[in-house]
């Protein structure tokens, strides 16, 4: 066998693993949310307890292969640090998490395959990129938008026959109180978080500038997010049971999210762009949702509904076409240079936002 061939699939092969990994975690991630958060756990506890793990994780990375010595850290950089924080996991995961309880996981990973498209829509409104209609890459991108956008209105405004995978049992070791159920309000919180994400996709474009270390920021991101957590947390409920940790699956849950969910999937995400490019881990964006989906199905119960499947499926199409239209403005030689850099800017920069993986806040 060819060498160079066999050298190929091999590297193509830990890509694909690494982004199965990265799916597999956003799934772990999602499931063992949605149990804990039925239960009642404070929100806030969860995400400061969570961030404080993550930013433990990141900190090696950081010491050994960024030098922060470079870097003058002054009242400009703590600004944004803390916009970034504020914007990328404060308000997006704690929307989404409040989201994901007044619904269901499927639903909710839904709306991670949306932040792409908020995205590209708050980047037309602000002027940092274009339509480009007059091309055919244009108007597939736009397509993909307006598909993506029916998808999340069928799936939340049409329900359908509900089916299960599974029959009911009561001596299921995992159930799932839905006490919380509120699909309205659920639906405006995970729009909030897109939006939300969304915004921080141009927070963090702003704080690279200023304080280009990566691993550096996602440390020192994560660890303002626990302190903005921590303090509004304690706003809303200041019991100590609200804030006390036990051996049980909320334990559990706050390290696997902070250091698989959050840590690991940075790393992955982050070598996989400087392999394959920017528009490579949102491919592999939807396999989330059938992940969670199925999962939800086969192990918490849940009923899975035509208007679910169908949003799925439109959701699915439209993220693909809108990233095959990415694609093809990046390499098409047609672009004038200052719009085809504008196109490149905002590829490099849209994987963070493309299903909350590589923001340190999801």
């Amino acid at each position: 066998m060819d060498m160079g061939l066999l050298k190929k699939w091999f590297k193509w092969s830990k890509l694909v693993l690494a982004m199965l990994m990265v799916q597999i975690f956003v799934t772990g991630m999602q499931l063992l949310s949605k149990v804990i958060l039925s239960e009642g756990t404070f929100i806030f506890a969860l995400m400061a307890y969570r961030h404080i793990v993550a930013a433990i994780c990141v900190a090696p990375f950081a010491f050994f292969f960024e030098s922060v010595k470079q870097i003058k850290l002054g009242w400009s950089v703590w600004f944004w640090l803390f916009v970034n924080a504020l914007t990328g996991i404060t308000s997006t995961m704690g929307l989404f998490y409040y989201g994901l309880r007044d619904t269901t996981p499927t639903y909710a990973t839904n709306f991670l395959n949306l932040i792409p498209i908020a995205t590209f829509v708050l980047s037309i409104i602000t002027r940092i990129d274009k339509l480009n209609l007059q091309t055919r890459a244009g108007k597939v991108k736009t397509l993909g938008v307006i598909v993506c956008v029916g998808g999340a209105l069928t799936a939340s405004l049409y329900k359908g026959k509900a089916f299960h995978m599974r029959q009911h049992s009561h001596h299921s070791h995992i159930t799932v109180n839905t006490t919380y159920a509120h699909w309205t309000r659920g639906t405006i919180m995970l729009a909030g978080s897109c939006l939300s994400c969304s915004t921080w996709f141009i927070v963090q474009a702003k704080l690279l500038k200023i304080f280009p270390l990566k691993y550096w920021a996602t440390m020192l991101t994560c660890i303002m997010a626990t302190l903005q957590s921590t303090v509004i947390g304690l706003f809303f409920d200041r019991r100590a049971a609200s804030w006390r940790l036990g051996w049980n699956l909320q334990l559990v849950t706050i390290i696997y999210s902070g250091a698989l969910a959050t840590a690991a999937t940075f790393c992955l995400i982050s070598w996989a762009i400087s392999v394959q490019g920017p528009l490579y881990p949102p491919m592999f964006n939807p396999l989330s949702l059938i992940f969670v989906a199925l999962s939800s199905a086969l192990i918490l119960g849940e009923e899975i509904r035509i208007g679910t499947l169908l949003g799925m499926i439109l959701i699915m199409f439209g993220l693909y076409s809108f990233l095959w239209g990415k694609r093809e403005e990046m390499k098409s030689p047609d672009l004038p240079k200052s719009e085809a850099r504008g196109v490149a800017k905002t590829n490099v920069e849209l994987p963070a936002a493309t299903g909350l993986q590589l923001s340190p806040g999801c």
